[in-house]
């Protein structure tokens, strides 16, 4: 364990040394990371391992994802949001559902070797896009602003929103035989795990929001706990939804809506440790999807899971932002712009550990898609995300 910890800590801290320097190149923090995991684990040089911590990966993995939810829901500027709210409403209520739509049925065709719900899992799981992996679009001034702020706002909101969709396939997918039908089983679901998560992210939220203002008034938050309070706010929403049978990820994500919305201008202060330290447990979890999961992973590739992965890059995800995009004057470049930087990356392996410890019958065909999606999306994305953004920007500048 504590050689796992050195190995891991060492390189974070190396990397903390060159990361704005890495960030002015086509290399980011995942492709980094993940290769890292890729040398250090079984396939590598094996000095770390993680098949006896199962259990420990995934509340790691969960805990990322609450708090990446929190942070982006709350971080989410409200005011540009109103100024460009008509690019990212479009997206996630069109073209989220478009996607998930064109996912199944391209796995569909392709014969994927996969149950009706675990179709409709795997387009689900693969649906949401990775704020992280575009920030050198969403950061780039030369992107134009309602593009930058548009995908911004989708990456930010829609692993939230397709986290009760994936609840939904799930329990389809594990239960569909039992008695009471498979969409007596959905109500059930929406009234459970959704109620619940929604419930406890909003009571806590609400309590947590007037202490903050209580105790900012009497000056009793110093510097150094100012960055305490989002962190374990975000993480007692989870565990408290988990705890009482509901969605721990729905009620961080609905905490962090109201956090933002209730803090206002605010709420800045109380964010960046929150950013930092999902941060920081992202890249841990790039080291162990590495580690853990790519080596693996690519000895079971099929030509399937290839074609479905690079589709799903491309077609699946470009052809649905591209139609709902339809009639908002944007030209050509600005629709395949919007739609091919849509990256694959945290919110979908998470949902892959999910699907893991569900031990549904096709589980590994599902993780192994997912692996290969977003090891494509990251080498890809990657690649692609300074040089066309500097061009598009440029002839953006010339066309207005």
């Amino acid at each position: 364990m504590y050689e796992s910890l050195a190995l891991i800590a060492g390189f974070a801290l190396l990397y903390s040394f060159v990361a704005g320097g890495i960030d002015r190149t086509w290399i980011t923090g995942p492709i980094v990371f993940t290769t890292f995991g890729l040398l250090i684990g079984p396939t590598g040089f094996d000095l770390l391992s993680f098949e006896s911590d199962r259990e420990a990966l995934k509340t790691l993995a969960e805990l990322t994802l609450a708090l990446v939810l929190f942070s982006d829901a709350a971080g989410a500027d409200l005011k540009v949001l109103r100024k460009t709210a008509w690019l990212p409403t479009r997206l996630l209520l069109i073209g989220l559902p478009l996607t998930i739509a064109l996912g199944y049925v391209v796995a569909s065709l392709l014969n994927v070797q996969l149950s009706v719900f675990e179709l409709a899992l795997l387009a689900t799981m693969l649906a949401p896009t990775d704020a992280a992996l575009g920030q050198a679009v969403v950061s780039n001034e030369a992107v134009p602003d309602d593009v930058r702020q548009g995908l911004n706002a989708e990456s930010g909101l829609n692993d939230g929103i397709c986290v009760p969709v994936l609840l939904l396939f799930l329990a389809l997918a594990q239960d569909a035989g039992q008695e009471g039908g498979p969409w007596g089983l959905a109500l059930h679901l929406l009234a459970e795990e959704v109620g619940i998560g929604v419930a406890v992210g909003v009571a806590l939220t609400a309590v947590a929001v007037q202490g903050l203002k209580f105790a900012t008034g009497r000056q009793w938050l110093t510097p150094i706990w100012n960055q305490i309070p989002v962190v374990a706010l975000a993480l007692t929403c989870f565990a408290t939804a988990q705890a009482l049978g509901g969605s721990g990820f729905i009620a961080s994500f609905v905490g962090g809506l109201l956090f933002g919305g209730l803090m206002g201008e605010n709420k800045e202060k109380f964010l960046l440790a929150a950013e930092g330290t999902g941060g920081v447990f992202g890249l841990i979890t790039w080291v162990i999807f590495g580690s853990a999961v790519v080596g693996q992973a690519v000895g079971y590739f099929e030509w399937r899971y290839l074609v479905y992965a690079a589709l799903s890059l491309t077609v699946i995800r470009m052809l649905p932002v591209f139609l709902c995009l339809t009639g908002t004057g944007f030209n050509t470049e600005s629709k395949l712009f919007i739609g091919w930087f849509g990256p694959r990356g945290l919110a979908s392996i998470v949902f892959a550990v999910m699907v893991l410890n569900a031990n549904l019958e096709n589980a590994g065909i599902l993780a192994v898609v997912v692996a290969c999606t977003v090891i494509m999306s990251i080498l890809a994305h990657g690649v692609t995300a300074n040089p066309w953004a500097q061009a598009y920007g440029r002839r953006s500048k010339q066309e207005g």
